[in-house]
């Protein structure tokens, strides 16, 4: 069943492929000679086989980076090329010179792929600070407040590399938080450029009082890797929670998931028996699932991310659909969800209708003054 599913990925993918260079080639052919075209298909599947390959020569950056920004060209395309032709076939109905529709219609579409490649550039590599703030009716530190800052799916890699790491720390340490929650995709399905680019120095520059605690999620869990990210993280100066629970500052209980994609991952309700509930409970879990149980077994306060918000949009009616919380903020009974749309980005290095971002979350507990 699965290679019946991968053949007919593989033969739609090569389809859509097909559409996007025989568009370009319908407007570039007046301007080159016949001999271009050979060197034109060999650069079409070069780069459509770009992401595949990277995967193939592990490790190489080279490969890795075409292919993410094939990735972004190839989503882009896939939404303006329909739009366009359909323009064109519009403008038969006028009558209007062939030749200049063509030309027209190809320096258009060039124009718009590189502006939303740059737009989204911006929104992937210029972070914001999203604010919430929670009532939790349990009482918390001496003060009455907690100030969490959060960040989910960095997807440190050879494009997320280490000035965003930088940018990062300087943003999270700027905000002066008590307690510093990263609900996993803190890797890109690869350890390697996290090693080799020093992300584990700058992560360890974090500063909160509390202390800086991870979970992992899907794209942390790469084959044999999973004991080796834990390792590394914990040399940052982080704990990283793997369905596991630890009391922060003596009263505040803090669960850390597995991912829900893990078949070993523990139920919520083995993880919280033994646990005080007249104190707040909060969790680190990367998907935004299962809320229903994290409020019948007492969760206050649940982070996660995985949904980049969809990252390129129209994707995001697709989370909103799938995910009961897909970005922002929602209350189920006492249990407060908040979902990140990401630090950084997975595949294509662009975002549209969705911003990388970091998260504030001031939170009052009943004692507060």
């Amino acid at each position: 069943m699965f290679i019946i599913i991968g053949l007919v990925f593989i033969a739609l993918y090569a389809l859509i492929v097909f559409y996007i260079g025989w568009s370009g080639w319908g407007w570039i052919k007046p301007v080159v000679s016949g001999r271009f075209r050979l060197f034109y298909i060999i650069a079409l599947i070069f780069l459509a086989s770009s992401l595949i390959l990277s995967r193939v020569v592990a490790g190489s950056a080279v490969l890795s980076v075409i292919g993410s920004y094939w990735l972004a060209v190839f989503s882009l395309l896939l939404m303006l090329l329909p739009l366009v032709h359909l323009m064109v076939w519009l403008t038969k109905l006028v009558r209007l010179p062939r030749r200049a529709v063509q030309k027209w219609s190809g320096i258009l579409t060039l124009v718009a792929l590189v502006s939303l490649l740059g737009y989204g550039s911006y929104n992937a590599y210029s972070p914001v600070v999203r604010s919430y703030e929670v009532q939790i009716d349990k009482p918390g530190p001496a003060s009455g407040k907690l100030h969490i800052v959060m960040a989910s799916d960095m997807h440190f890699g050879y494009l997320s590399g280490k000035r965003h790491a930088e940018r990062m720390v300087q943003e999270i340490n700027a905000l002066h938080p008590d307690l510093i929650l990263l609900p996993g995709d803190i890797v890109d399905d690869d350890v390697r450029p996290y090693k080799e680019k020093g992300l584990g120095a700058v992560l360890a520059k974090l500063e909160a009082p509390l202390g800086v605690y991870a979970s992992l999620g899907n794209h942390d869990r790469f084959k044999g890797g999973t004991e080796e990210i834990i390792s590394l993280l914990k040399e940052s100066g982080m704990q990283v929670l793997y369905d596991e629970d630890v009391e922060v500052g003596g009263w505040l209980t803090l669960i850390g998931r597995k991912d829900y994609s893990d078949k070993e991952r523990a139920k919520l309700a083995d993880l919280t028996k033994d646990i005080d509930h007249s104190k707040p409970v909060f969790m680190l879990e990367h998907q935004p699932v299962e809320f229903g149980i994290a409020q019948e077994q007492g969760v206050d306060l649940m982070v996660s991310g995985h949904t980049h918000r969809g990252q390129i949009a129209p994707a995001n009616l697709i989370t909103s659909r799938v995910f009961e919380n897909d970005w922002g903020y929602l209350k189920k009974g006492q249990l407060h969800t908040i979902v990140s749309s990401g630090y950084g980005f997975w595949g294509p290095p662009i975002r549209i209708g969705s911003r990388s971002e970091v998260v504030s979350i001031q939170v009052h507990f009943s004692n507060a003054q």
